[in-house]
């Protein structure tokens, strides 16, 4: 399980702020063609599983889940924070999203075509993701898949670092390493995206992509 003190933190820092959040990340798929890309390999790889359940595991509010949606799939959306589950209920009402942990779900196991996490488990403390990465693979359908965005880290000298994100206490990955931790919690990786950072991001470090399927 994540750390009490760090999950309460996060909520109540991205409570604090969502509605600025929701405003300012609204619309930043809009700018990033290769972002788009990448969860339309996503959205294709889940469709051929078979099952298009997927869950959009810290969500915010609700903007890709509702991309998701219109790309075909039967997504759905969880974050930690009730006032961006609020926010995300009133700007897609048709949509499911609920509270709750990705560390610990009431999802059914195996129950999903498709796990998204994008930049959610960068709140997490490094030493918790392994639990993290282990609720994900009980919720997924053998073949199903995982697509975990995230910042990356200076080099691989640095597996993981922190850094002063605007809303809660962050960490940056090294791509390896986290690949790396994807393997030993039973996934095998399918592709990577690394990407310079955009004049529109809000931080200038490396954007990365790991797509990573469940053995079947």
């Amino acid at each position: 399980m994540i750390e009490h003190d760090a999950l309460s933190a996060t909520r109540e820092a991205y409570d604090d702020v969502a509605p600025t959040y929701a405003q300012l990340f609204r619309d930043t798929l809009h700018d990033s063609p290769l972002d788009r890309a990448i969860l339309g390999a996503f959205a294709e790889v889940v469709h051929a599983s078979g099952n298009s359940r997927v869950a959009d595991l810290g969500c915010g509010p609700g903007h890709v889940t509702a991309h998701l949606h219109e790309l075909g799939l039967d997504a759905f959306g969880v974050d930690v924070s009730p006032v961006m589950i609020d926010l995300a209920r009133q700007a897609c009402p048709g949509l499911r999203f609920d509270v709750g942990s990705m560390a610990a779900s009431d999802i059914a196991d195996s129950a999903l075509g498709g796990v998204l996490a994008r930049w959610s488990i960068i709140h997490t403390p490094p030493q918790e993701v392994p639990a993290v990465l282990a609720e994900f693979h009980r919720v997924l359908t053998p073949g199903g898949h995982l697509l975990i965005g995230f910042s990356a880290s200076d080099g691989s000298s640095h597996a993981t670092q922190a850094f002063d994100h605007a809303v809660a206490t962050a960490y940056r990955w090294w791509p390896d390493h986290l690949a790396a931790t994807l393997r030993n919690s039973g996934f095998a990786e399918v592709a990577r995206m690394v990407r310079e950072p955009q004049p529109t991001d809000r931080r200038q470090f490396k954007a990365v992509h790991l797509l990573a399927r469940k053995a079947g």
